[in-house]
């Protein structure tokens, strides 16, 4: 008997406005989707858990700043340590790094304005293997060879990736900025999974940082919106597909069994530099 395709959830903050979206763009890479509330606390044994994009809670004190403690947050770092795929999108990245989560902050664009639009991203030959990069074929790096699923979700999920990725941003806060030594040890353990474009003038980001990634590589923010580049008929072409047939293929070959999987004390990744 074949197995059950992998769970994912989308979680919904009052504000935020990408779920649907990103729930729809998970189902067509094959996986079993469930928008959850995120106002109460629930035990969360999907294969991905995915915080979308928005302006959760009216983006009020600082973006992400009152997501980070909603109930359900408990629940995403148990997650994020039983090794579950956690992935933040635009507002979800801001959640992520709010929480302690993923390191550095996100603030206002360096234009002052809010910027909508589709971007240029690359991935670097170092950058180290995620839920959204796993399969991704990059110069330079090697990519394991990859077990065949029982019940894979989706064709072509080693897509090559070409020389670069285009994907819409629409964000006001999403210029990245941490520590000299928080960005050198991100270069240096290859945590940086996604930059933008060589000359592209984005949000002044430090070092073209688009997505990070935090140590075990299970927890991913990115700014861009993946989701709304998975269709042709969209406006933004199909690039975001490779990322989230990445994602799916993860889920596939890194099952996780609730039953099993332990429950040990989570210990945020903080970096402390936030907002003023």
């Amino acid at each position: 008997m074949s197995q059950p395709a992998p769970r994912a959830a989308v979680l919904r903050f009052p504000g935020t406005n990408c779920e649907r979206e990103t729930a729809r763009a998970l189902e067509q890479v094959g996986l079993r989707v469930e928008v959850i509330d995120a106002g109460a606390a629930r035990p969360l044994d999907h294969d991905v858990v995915v915080l979308p994009g928005g302006f959760s809670w009216g983006d009020y004190l600082r973006c992400g700043a009152m997501a980070a403690r909603a109930p359900i947050m408990p629940e995403v770092r148990a997650a994020a340590a039983r090794g579950q795929a956690i992935i933040g999108i635009c507002n979800g990245f801001q959640v992520l790094c709010e929480a302690g989560l993923l390191p550095g902050a996100l603030m206002k664009n360096a234009s002052g304005r809010f910027s909508c639009r589709s971007v240029t991203c690359v991935l670097d030959a170092t950058a180290m293997s995620t839920p959204l990069t796993c399969d991704l074929e990059v110069p330079g790096r090697t990519v394991d060879p990859v077990e065949p699923a029982s019940q894979p979700p989706t064709s072509d999920l080693r897509a090559p990736h070409p020389s670069g990725l285009e994907l819409p941003i629409a964000h006001a806060e999403g210029r990245y900025v941490a520590s000299a030594e928080t960005l050198d040890e991100l270069e240096a353990s290859g945590r940086v999974i996604l930059r933008y474009a060589a000359g592209s003038e984005v949000n002044g980001s430090a070092r073209g940082i688009a997505g990070v990634a935090s140590a075990a590589g299970n927890v991913v923010g990115l700014m861009p919106h993946p989701e709304r580049a998975a269709a042709l008929t969209r406006g933004h072409g199909s690039d975001g597909l490779m990322l989230l047939r990445c994602l799916a293929s993860w889920a596939v070959r890194r099952h996780v069994d609730p039953v099993g999987a332990p429950d040990p004390a989570t210990t945020p990744e903080r970096e402390l530099v936030h907002a003023p």
